[in-house]
């Protein structure tokens, strides 16, 4: 049986002593501002493009990973001699998955699967994480992709806004742009739904928004098995955190990750934003 490496975007930033210890091989989306490039998550942190982001008077814009950079990486494992498992960004809001479908046909030797996850930040991250574990303790390709096609109505991310504007700007609102024009003084809670942002509810008060999002966890997870949670804030951990105990408070998770908001993603979730991302087997 062949050994199996578990393959991802950076948009997961699922935090780098679990990527090291699982053994997950990332390809970074890029942050593109004015002229200067920047490999996500590598060349620029959450906290550097943040405090950048605030001073900005020209916004960034983001791009997919090349047919080069999954080339070359499915190229390297399977000489390696692996099969391999992508599980990337939902392909609705991102053209990762093209990029890494021409690179598996560039390498029509290699034994590649590629999983559309259909979510993003740790709600893909859970996913990757399942796989990788299956993977180490030797399933195989088959195996390790139909745990996350299994997972894929399992996972969830739910997530408040400070603003609208950044997800506007970059074409990334999807039906939650019936929320325009009616926000001047509330706060928009969004979830991922078949790989589209969508609007949930909109309350008046952060608190009350933070309120909501573990209210619907809490209903979607109610009794399901080995509940795992991670926060996703972009520059906000102390809000991130509030939120981390206040789910604890009603969720009986097994395992919880405290993750940032990846610079890719913080383009159009804008600085703030705060959620939750939830997986349960």
């Amino acid at each position: 049986m062949s050994k199996v490496a578990i393959v991802t975007d950076s948009s997961p930033y699922i935090p780098e002593q679990i990527i090291k210890e699982n053994k997950i091989h990332v390809v970074p989306l890029t942050v593109i501002w004015g002229e200067e490039n920047f490999y996500d998550g590598v060349d620029i942190t959450p906290v550097e493009f943040y405090q950048r982001l605030e001073k900005a008077k020209v916004m960034p814009s983001t791009s997919q990973p090349s047919v080069a950079d999954f080339e070359v990486l499915f190229r390297s494992l399977h000489k390696e001699g692996y099969d391999i498992l992508a599980i990337l960004i939902s392909e609705e809001l991102s053209g990762t998955i093209s990029s890494a479908t021409q690179a598996k046909k560039m390498l029509p030797e290699a034994n590649i699967e590629i999983v559309n996850s259909r979510t993003l930040a740790m709600g893909l991250g859970f996913l990757v994480l399942a796989a990788a574990r299956a993977a180490n303790q030797g399933a195989s390709l088959h195996e390790c992709k139909r745990l996350v096609e299994k997972s894929l109505e399992k996972v969830g991310v739910i997530f408040v806004l400070d603003t609208l504007e950044f997800l506007h700007r970059g074409g990334r609102i999807g039906v939650a742009k019936r929320f325009m024009g009616t926000l001047l003084n509330v706060k928009p809670v969004l979830a991922i739904d078949n790989g589209l942002v969508v609007p949930l509810d909109s309350v008046r008060t952060q608190k009350k928004a933070l309120e909501k999002i573990v209210d619907l966890i809490d209903e979607k997870t109610q009794d399901q098995k080995n509940i795992r949670l991670a926060t996703l804030h972009a520059n906000n951990p102390k809000t991130a955190q509030f939120v981390l105990d206040l789910a604890l408070e009603k969720i009986p998770a097994v395992e919880q990750v405290f993750s940032e908001v990846s610079p890719v993603i913080g383009t159009h979730a804008g600085p703030g934003a705060v959620g939750l991302a939830y997986i349960y087997d």
